[in-house]
């Protein structure tokens, strides 16, 4: 018997993708990753920056049961880049080691990378959490941390005792 892929949710954060102002590369890019990966990705969803919009959405996810989300985007220094304090409330655990391992994967590409404040974690300690992962809104960005993340999912949910 095949195994039941794990669900992912690619939640892109742009105020200009958002208002239309801007076609969208970041969310293709990770949902490629996890296409190829073996990963059921739903929709990709797109919605401003802010705290009420980057909850909405990951609590939808959430209650949807999407096992792995990645945002991408809304997590620079501006006043309406949120997305990594409203991830933080969600989290009964962080990751901050695989955060840096994204953080490594991007210095090669761009000192700018020191600048994203994204989050890794899970929702819980134990079978069935989900894992949310915050991608800069950069194409390039994105496409370092799903390709840092998605190869250690098989091993996260492991350790959760799946």
């Amino acid at each position: 018997m095949t195994p039941t892929p794990l669900t992912a949710a690619v939640i892109v954060v742009s105020d200009r993708v958002a208002a239309g102002e801007r076609a969208d590369k970041s969310g293709p890019a990770v949902r490629e990753i996890l296409d190829a990966a073996g990963l059921d990705v739903g929709e990709t969803v797109v919605v401003a920056e802010g705290a009420d919009a980057v909850g909405e959405a990951l609590d939808a996810e959430l209650a949807r049961g999407t096992r792995v989300i990645f945002t991408t985007g809304g997590t620079g220094i501006t006043a309406h880049n949120l997305t990594p304090e409203v991830t933080a409330d969600r989290l009964a655990v962080e990751l901050p080691g695989v955060a840096t391992q994204i953080l490594l994967r991007g210095l090669e590409s761009s000192p700018k990378s020191g600048l994203s404040r994204g989050r890794v974690g899970l929702t819980a300690r134990t079978p069935g959490a989900s894992l949310i992962v915050n991608a800069p809104g950069s194409s390039g960005g994105a496409r370092d941390a799903a390709e840092v993340v998605t190869p250690l999912i098989p091993s996260i949910f492991r350790q959760l005792g799946e």
